[in-house]
């Protein structure tokens, strides 16, 4: 249930101006700005609207459609805007009130301009073309700028590194450093926001968590990031802890209902919790979705307490992979056909959180709808996205033929969210090439990431099953690394320990981040993995991995050394040097047996320092 709180010390800190405007029907107004105007920087820009609340007959989600227009010299930005009550509800739980809000990362410095539409109508909010529109008055037609300067961020924090975009490429470049991006993180648990201290969390399948096993991983420097007197501590500590085994993505639905967990929805309940839990707690009962919601209104304190968890993150490094339907819930919307209830639900999460600076929006995980449907979605969310973030979508492992449908300018989709199913995770590396090599032949190459690698039941499991996780290191870390994906997110396993829905300690797998650490590092400090291809045909053998630049460096990824094996380095008769890294402890490179290595054909690798009987990855670059 909601909770009326003071306003209090624990909001994020932010900077108010108040800037008068002229607004239609209004001698004068003002508007607020929150927020470091800062490059990257999350800015605020806050209206005094019509007074209304989450319940109002006249719908303020649908019937009301607040966009803001920012200019800076040739760049423009249209960004959508939300009912945000009384501009506090994540402190106060407010339900009602009259500010309007719209969020909006710049990407210059420098002076910024700003121009209001403020409209009203039965369901303006998703129509194709709103400049014909009543005016809804207030700050309708208002106008002004602000400055922006330099970020002040360093360190992981994205502010530092700016957008993280989709640039036509296989892996994704984030704007201000141009630094390339591996992810490496959790797939798990899918209920992620299924927690306590989120207003209106429901209970249902005893799912909801408390995330109190990361209740000390918490710093109390992050304090001005929580709600209501401390709330959200717990949550954010799990986000930290995995920020400093140097893991930077995790994954989460933000629509479950009828689904596996039932708890995570952004939208207003109809009945009482308690009757809600008791309806879904039957998993007979798969009609919740019209019977129990308000399907085009949402809970605004809930969000923005969403939202200081997404903030948070953005402060850690951390790539947010929204996860927008589960394969039970994407016919739920509109029973199937894309219409009033997705496209609101989409506007809402854009408007809300589009503004961070690395995420990608995944249409649905293990998704069934007809392919003109996906289509639909996807053009919505691309034209809607002022950003245009990486957009994906996730199918069942044996029903992936249809990407062939989505790819090149079939839709306006960027990458793939690979699921494969073997249990020892020997899918994976020939999966990637596949759907990199059929992107490729259309001119635009997908950036492809593997986000549930192993069998449904068990996948990773937790170190107390698997202390040593060769098989997922090996196969699925760098069988996808190797074969040109840009990153691996962990699924936990129905059925395992810590599982996928049951998950609340990931220390249950900490063992394996270490592994995670060492591989990413390994593509960070190392190698231009952006400039590189997969060559395995290079090598003699047919279990080793190899990615490489012709005539200028390779990495051969090698199960087992017992046996020397040889690369192909052509014949430009260039001298390479050759390191041997160790993916099972990191570490810095080491030399083998052989030192040097002349460019005449096929070379012998010859042997790591030691350990023959494990896997190793040896580095061979061409001397200046």
């Amino acid at each position: 249930m909601k909770i009326p709180w003071d306003f209090g010390k624990f909001g994020p800190p932010f900077l108010i101006l108040l800037i008068p405007f002229l607004s239609v029907g209004q001698e004068h107004s003002q508007v607020e700005i929150r927020g470091d105007q800062k490059k990257w920087h999350r800015i605020t820009l806050v209206f005094d609207g019509p007074h209304t609340s989450e319940l109002q007959e006249q719908n303020p989600y649908l019937n009301y459609r607040l966009d803001v227009t920012f200019k800076h010299r040739m760049q423009t930005y249209v960004v959508p805007g939300f009912y945000a009550a009384d501009g506090n509800a994540a402190e106060t739980g407010a339900d009602a009130g009259n500010k309007w809000m719209v969020r909006f990362t710049p990407d210059h410095t420098g002076d910024w301009t700003y121009q209001v539409s403020f409209k009203q109508g039965e369901n303006i909010a998703i129509q194709d073309d709103p400049t014909q529109a009543k005016s809804a008055g207030f700050m309708d037609g208002a106008s002004g700028s602000f400055q922006v300067t330099e970020t002040d961020k360093t360190g992981i924090d994205n502010r530092a590194h700016g957008r993280l975009n989709y640039v036509g490429a296989h892996y994704l470049e984030y704007e201000e450093t141009g630094r390339h991006f591996i992810k490496v993180g959790v797939d798990a648990p899918e209920n992620l926001l299924a927690y306590e201290d989120f207003d209106a969390t429901p209970n249902v399948f005893d799912l909801r968590k408390n995330w109190l096993p990361h209740q000390g991983d918490f710093s109390d420097d992050d304090i001005d990031f929580l709600w209501q007197g401390g709330k959200g501590k717990n949550i954010m500590g799990a986000i930290n802890y995995l920020a400093s085994e140097q893991l930077n993505v995790f994954s989460f639905l933000t629509f479950n209902v009828d689904g596996d967990d039932r708890n995570v929805f952004p939208h207003l309940l109809r009945v009482s919790e308690e009757d809600y839990s008791k309806y879904a707690n039957d998993r007979q009962n798969t009609s919740a979705w019209q019977s129990k919601f308000h399907t085009t209104r949402f809970d605004v304190s809930k969000l923005e307490q969403w939202e200081r968890l997404f903030e948070y993150a953005e402060s850690k490094g951390m790539f947010l992979h929204f996860k927008t339907h589960e394969t039970e819930t994407d016919h739920l919307m509109d029973k199937g056909v894309f219409g009033t209830e997705g496209k609101l639900y989409y506007r809402e999460l854009i408007a809300r959180f589009g503004h961070h600076l690395a995420l990608n929006w995944n249409l649905g995980e293990e998704n069934n709808q007809p392919l003109d449907q996906v289509k639909k979605v996807a053009a919505y969310v691309y034209q809607l996205d002022p950003y245009k973030h990486h957009l994906v979508i996730h199918t069942f492992p044996d029903a992936d033929d249809r990407y062939a449908a989505l790819i090149g300018d079939q839709s306006p989709l960027t990458g793939a969210s690979l699921q494969l199913r073997d249990p020892e995770f020997r899918d994976v590396h020939t999966r990637v090439l596949k759907w990199r090599e059929k992107s490729d032949s259309t001119g635009r190459q997908w950036a492809l990431a593997v986000d549930e690698p192993g069998k449904a039941n068990i996948a990773l499991l937790p170190d107390d099953e698997d202390p040593e996780h060769d098989l997922a290191r090996s196969n699925a870390l760098w069988g996808t690394l190797m074969a040109g994906g840009f990153g691996v997110e962990w699924y936990f396993g129905y059925d395992s320990p810590h599982s996928d829905l049951t998950c609340q300690d990931f220390r249950s797998r900490d063992k394996f981040w270490d592994q995670n650490r060492y591989a990413r590092s390994f593509f960070e400090t190392y190698i231009p993995f952006w400039e590189m291809e997969p060559l395995d045909d290079l090598t003699s053998d047919n279990s080793s991995y190899c990615l490489g630049a012709e005539n200028e460096v390779y990495v051969v990824y090698l199960p087992q050394c017992l046996e020397t094996i040889s690369l192909n380095l052509g014949t430009s008769g260039k001298t390479f040097s050759i390191y041997w890294y160790n993916p099972r402890s990191g570490g810095t490179l080491r030399t083998g047996s052989v030192t040097s290595l002349k460019a005449g054909g096929k070379v012998d690798l010859g042997y790591p320092p030691e350990d023959l009987a494990r896997d190793w990855v040896a580095l061979i670059r061409a001397e200046k």
